[in-house]
């Protein structure tokens, strides 16, 4: 059975001893990503919208170096600071996204640990086909 690991380079995954992104045989669990830029700072501080997308390239990347598309995404979960202000944002990014992938979402108001940080997002993907099957092998 297939086990891969990915990082994103962040500083608390080698502290925390944890990966981006795992997969365990056909599933795959994205770990909380938020609007970090490489450089350390925050991408598009208090813009919800903008802060989705880039989180949403960011996902990309760690599922495609698993071996996954965003196709196989079966549920995002999002934790935003002001779910009143932001939860629009988020929704419209989403529906951009996903369009005819729809999976399944939920989000939840969190307290985030930098200023202007409004979302991160988790994720889950099954690897399966075009007819859904999945190899297990």
């Amino acid at each position: 059975m297939v086990r891969a690991t990915a990082s994103g380079g962040g500083r608390f995954e080698q502290i925390g001893s944890y990966s981006r992104a795992l997969r365990v045989g056909p599933f795959v669990y994205i770990a909380g990503t938020t609007a970090i830029e490489p450089s350390g700072k925050l991408h598009a501080p208090g813009d919800t919208y903008a802060q989705t997308l880039f989180i949403f390239q960011r996902i990309e990347a760690a599922l495609e170096e698993v071996g996954a598309e965003l196709r196989h995404v079966v549920r995002t979960r999002a934790f935003l600071t002001d779910m009143a202000a932001g939860g629009s944002g988020f929704v419209k990014a989403h529906g951009e996204i996903f369009a005819g992938i729809e999976p399944v979402t939920s989000g939840v108001e969190a307290g985030l640990t930098t200023p202007g940080m409004m979302i991160e997002i988790e994720v889950d993907a099954v690897i399966h086909d075009e007819d859904g099957r999945i190899d297990f092998g």
